[in-house]
Order: structure tokens, then C-alpha cells, then sequence
């Protein structure tokens, strides 16, 4: 089974060099993987380029990039460029994002996202592979009056949605490579989310779908202070109702109570039950809520399971 981290900070926004380097500490540490999410500040695609390109070995992705004021004739060329950059390292995660930061950020009414997401993975999908599209749809329109395809993006970029109500886990299971749910326990993913989304994928012909779980947790011996600063941290996602369903449906009644914290056996057995409930790679975030030293130390457990 495969491991990554997100690189980024509970706390605060790194500079690019102290992100490198922190690339580099998880590739030698035998971590698989380095993701990157997608606020109002960098620019994930471009930081996931850099990152890569500076790091051999070591897979980068976003997770995720909010589709409502993105175009998918923008997000291929920036999907294919850091595919380019890193050799074919690169994952592309994309997202519905909120009401809230959609309307307030830009200016748009948040409307039939499950369309949109239709719509964008549509016309995505033949631009990523050959560099054409020729889509016109209700939501979008995306043609090319010549090619969009970026020399040395090979393979073509793996797209995975941050999914986790029905609704979208079905067009995912259709028309994506996997998918990226967050605070989604192993409960959750086993009875809900990975049935259906493999469900999906298998009535439209497609690969049995990658589930990235994106798990919250660090080792550590203050599991208490970091449950706390967890549920500081996670607040916000109890008032989107996709987590609060996800959330009920892992059997937790807060976002902190699918935190994975404690020492390492406790971490490597949480690990354990996201594989057998059907994660085929598991990242973890917010890995420095208790401090630096509980960061290295959880980046070492994670890269001695990733080796196996």
C-alpha cells in the first residue's frame, strides 16, 4: 500500500524552499507521495511542478482544485504542464468546493454542482489525453481551434474528484480514475463510499477507481492536546453538509473523532483498517498538529509502511 503526506502547515503558509525541502524529507523517509491544496494563496498545479521537479521519485498531486471559476481548457494546460515538468508524476485532484467560498470568492452563484462536475470531467478528459476537445454542453463550452496538447505530458494526467455524496461518486465512478474523500472513516468508505463508487465504474466500463483517503492524524504521546487542536482545525467542516453526512456515516459525531492520533501501533493498526476497507493509498494531513518532532516521527512510521 502506498502512503503520502500533504505538505503545507496547520499553522501557516511555507515558502516554496522550505516546501522542497520538506518534499525531499518525505521522499527519504520512503513516503510515495506529496499533495497540495488548493486556498486562495499558491497555485497548486505550479507548486506541485516545482516541487517535483526538484524531488525525483517522489509523486506530487493536488487536492483539490475547486471547479466553479475554473476552466477546463486552463486546468489541462496546467494539469499537462506539471505532468511535463515532473516526468509523469503528477496527479490532478478536483473538487465542488463550497458555497460559501464560491460565492463569496468569486462572485458566482453555487449552482447544480454535480452538472458542472459532469460537464467538467467531460470535456477534461479528451483534452488531458489528446489535446482536443470539441464540447458544448448546458453549463460549458470547451473547443479547440488548435491543439492544446503539452509536449512530454505523458502518461496522460490521472484525474481523481474529492467525492463522497452519492450523486458525485457516481459521476467519479463514470468519468474519473479515483477518488480523493477526506473525513471519511473506514466505516464509511467500506459500506458507502467505495461500493458505490466502484459500482459506477464498473456499469460505465471503466478500471476499478483509486480511493486516496485523506486521513487527518499524527503520532504522537499528547494525543489529547492534538485531539483538541484537531478539532480546532477541522470546525469548519461540520457546517458543510457533504462532511457532516460523510462524518455521520463514519460512525463520529465531529470531524476531531476521525483524527488518527496516538503511538505508532495505534497509527499503523488505523492504517490497516483504511486498507481493508477498500483505500488504495492513504495520505495523511495535518501531521504537524503536535509539533515538529511528532511530525518527523509520524513520516517515519508512515515511510517504514510504505516500504512494507
Amino acid at each position: 500500500m502506498t502512503l503520502g503526506v500533504t505538505l503545507g502547515s496547520t499553522a501557516r503558509q511555507l515558502p516554496v524552499d522550505s516546501t522542497v525541502a520538506l518534499a525531499r524529507e518525505a521522499r527519504d523517509a520512503g513516503l510515495h507521495s506529496a499533495w497540495f491544496g488548493q486556498s486562495f494563496a499558491y497555485d497548486s498545479p505550479s507548486l506541485a511542478a516545482i516541487v517535483g521537479r526538484e524531488v525525483p521519485g517522489l509523486q506530487v498531486g493536488t487536492a483539490a482544485i475547486p471547479i466553479f471559476g475554473r476552466h477546463p481548457l486552463l486546468v489541462s494546460s496546467q494539469a499537462q504542464t506539471a505532468q511535463a515538468a515532473t516526468g509523469g508524476r503528477y496527479h490532478l485532484g478536483l473538487a465542488l468546493g463550497t458555497k460559501h467560498l464560491t460565492e463569496a470568492g468569486f462572485g458566482l452563484p453555487y449552482q447544480r454542482p454535480i452538472g458542472l462536475l459532469r460537464e467538467f470531467l467531460t470535456a477534461l478528459r479528451p483534452l488531458l489525453e489528446t489535446g482536443e476537445a470539441d464540447f458544448h454542453g448546458e453549463l460549458l463550452t470547451a473547443t479547440t481551434p488548435y491543439s492544446a496538447a503539452v509536449p512530454g505530458a505523458q502518461p496522460p494526467v490521472p484525474v481523481l474528484v474529492a467525492a463522497m455524496g452519492p450523486q458525485a461518486l457516481r459521476v467519479s465512478g463514470e468519468l474519473a480514475d479515483g477518488i480523493l474523500p477526506f473525513l471519511a472513516g473506514p466505516r464509511a468508505l467500506a459500506e458507502h463510499v467505495v461500493p458505490a463508487v466502484t459500482a459506477a465504474a464498473e456499469a460505465a466500463g471503466r478500471p476499478a477507481p483509486r480511493i486516496v483517503a485523506l486521513v487527518p492524524g499524527a503520532v504522537t504521546s499528547d494525543t489529547e492536546g492534538a485531539r483538541q487542536r484537531a478539532a480546532e482545525s477541522l470546525a469548519l467542516y461540520e457546517r458543510v453538509p457533504s462532511y457532516q453526512r460523510v462524518i455521520e456515516l463514519s460512525g463520529a459525531d465531529r470531524a476531531a473523532d476521525l483524527a488518527v492520533l496516538g503511538d505508532e501501533e495505534t497509527v499503523a493498526a488505523e492504517v490497516r483498517r483504511y486498507r481493508e476497507a477498500g483505500a488504495t493509498e492513504v495520505v495523511f494531513t495535518a501531521t504537524d498538529l503536535s509539533g515538529e518532532d511528532d511530525r518527523r516521527r509520524t513520516w517515519k512510521l508512515l515511510g517504514e509502511l510504505s516500504r512494507g
